[in-house]
């Protein structure tokens, strides 16, 4: 079994990551500032520092056998608000991140990279080969990271896999009972918003455009749950080779629109979710769906649990679990 640093697993996708690499024997050390993160999103098990990623220095040492970063600034109108923030830290950060590696011998490397690299495509599925014209410096600054991990690959024999989601959702629930999920604060995702919904916290939900080139007027996204992504970061440690640094696109292949989401939450709920349409948000793209052919052929991974009722279903679970604890 090995040994990884986990930085940012105290948030949604890094904490999920960080009980699987538990559950299948690994050793994990936590690293986050808990900035977005939350306590209870580090795993029983995990050894835990609190501290940003350009911490890393005083964690890593030759007894690691690779890192999994997950540590960013991940709100993309802020970063229309803030760019420098987010040059400092997704960018900056990840500089001493990776000075940290090459001093510390630890060359093997997992990147939470985005979809956002993309903006707004020309043509869906959208491939690892299409151009990356990022629209915020959010998305921006992920594609500085991917330049920076090629380039380490390339000069110092790293290996590393950038793994580029499109819409994460859902909740996974460990063998040893704890739930982990999604807990933003502000919430910007359109499950947990709809639930809340759901929940009485939100009177309704907005749909913004129902004007679009698409079946029912909305936009149509790719939504991926997120035990399935975290199986991926597993096989990508299995397959990062020295001097490679592999991109792969996680996603279903199929996508769904605003309206079907709704629709899915009033079903799996048993609540009347009221709708107000609103503008077009700037940057929108009508359909944004990936071809995860490359994931399936380089790491033998495909979605298990691609249905859009279990993704809801697990995440209402979630959602309903942690308004107990708020109540406790």
């Amino acid at each position: 079994m090995a040994k990884y640093l986990v930085t940012g697993g105290a948030g949604y996708v890094g904490s999920v990551v960080a009980a699987h690499l538990l559950e299948a024997g690994h050793t994990v050390t936590v690293l986050d500032d808990l900035d977005t993160g939350f306590p209870q999103g580090v795993p029983r098990g995990a050894a835990f520092v609190e501290g940003r990623v350009q911490d890393a220095g005083r964690v890593l040492d030759g007894s690691y056998d690779g890192v999994l970063h997950f540590a960013a600034h991940s709100r993309v109108g802020e970063s229309v608000e803030q760019p420098e923030k987010y040059w400092r830290n997704n960018v900056g950060g990840t500089v001493e991140l990776l000075t940290a590696m090459r001093q510390a011998g630890v060359r093997k490397l997992v990147f939470s990279s985005t979809a956002a690299v993309y903006g707004e495509p020309g043509r869906t599925p959208i491939t690892e080969t299409d151009p990356a014209a990022p629209t915020s410096p959010y998305g921006a600054s992920k594609l500085a990271v991917d330049h920076m991990i090629g380039g380490e690959c390339r000069a110092h024999g790293m290996a590393a896999v950038s793994l580029r989601y499109f819409n994460v959702a859902g909740a996974y629930f460990a063998a040893d009972g704890t739930a982990f999920g999604e807990r933003h604060d502000p919430e910007s995702h359109l499950i947990p918003l709809v639930l809340q919904v759901a929940q009485g916290r939100r009177e309704a939900v907005s749909v913004f455009g129902d004007d679009y080139p698409t079946p029912d007027g909305t936009c149509v996204r790719d939504y991926i749950h997120v035990a399935d992504l975290a199986r991926a970061h597993l096989l990508a440690l299995e397959h990062a080779a020295p001097g490679e640094h592999l991109i792969c696109n996680l996603g279903n292949g199929s996508g769904f629109s605003v309206r079907e989401v709704v629709e899915t939450v009033r079903k799996v709920t048993g609540h009347e979710i009221p709708e107000v349409v609103a503008g077009r948000r700037g940057g929108d793209p009508a359909v944004l769906v990936a071809s995860a052919e490359r994931a399936r052929t380089r790491l033998g991974w495909r979605p298990e649990r691609s249905g859009l009722a279990q993704i809801v279903e697990d995440a209402w679970r979630f959602a309903r679990l942690t308004a107990e604890e708020g109540q406790a």
